[in-house]
């Protein structure tokens, strides 16, 4: 998919969560909803995106697709005995 549609996506999303109260509460939700929605290739293929995307994404969807790469990262870690 186009980035550029993936980042309005997600902008579209983050504008849906702007009126939470706390910033990190929009943050959650918008990583939920991204989570929960999307295939990992679409969050992958923006995520490995952002820095060329500047202005282009929001954000709080660019807080909400970093948190997403550190929880995947992490699961993919194995545990050290």
């Amino acid at each position: 998919m186009n980035v550029e549609r993936l980042a309005e996506m997600a902008n579209d999303i983050g504008a849906f969560f702007v009126g939470a109260e706390e910033p990190a509460a929009a943050v959650a939700g918008i990583a939920d909803h991204i989570g929960k929605f999307w295939t990992p290739r679409m969050r992958e293929q923006l995520t490995e995106h952002l820095p060329q995307l500047g202005d282009g994404i929001d954000e709080l969807p660019r807080a909400a697709l970093l948190r997403l790469a550190v929880q995947a990262r992490s699961r993919a870690q194995p545990v050290a005995a």
